[in-house]
């Protein structure tokens, strides 16, 4: 499997608990690539990025069961 295929396969197949590790590897990957195949990755780790930033707001934030004693 080529360095884009992988970065493409970790984009769907990441999770919430796997994000931190998936994106880390896609980063090694991509600076092993040539400059046009890191611009056809790009939308593909512009994605991991935000949902790291996505689920790493969600987990950081008070769920319901969380309320204020006051």
């Amino acid at each position: 499997m080529d360095r884009l295929d992988e970065i493409k396969q970790l984009y769907y197949r990441t999770t919430a608990a796997t994000i931190q590790r998936d994106l880390a590897r896609a980063v090694r990957l991509l600076k092993d690539m040539d400059e046009r195949d890191r611009e056809r990755a790009a939308v593909f780790m512009d994605g991991l990025s935000q949902m790291r930033s996505e689920w790493g707001q969600a987990r950081n934030r008070p769920g319901p069961h969380h309320r204020r004693r006051g």
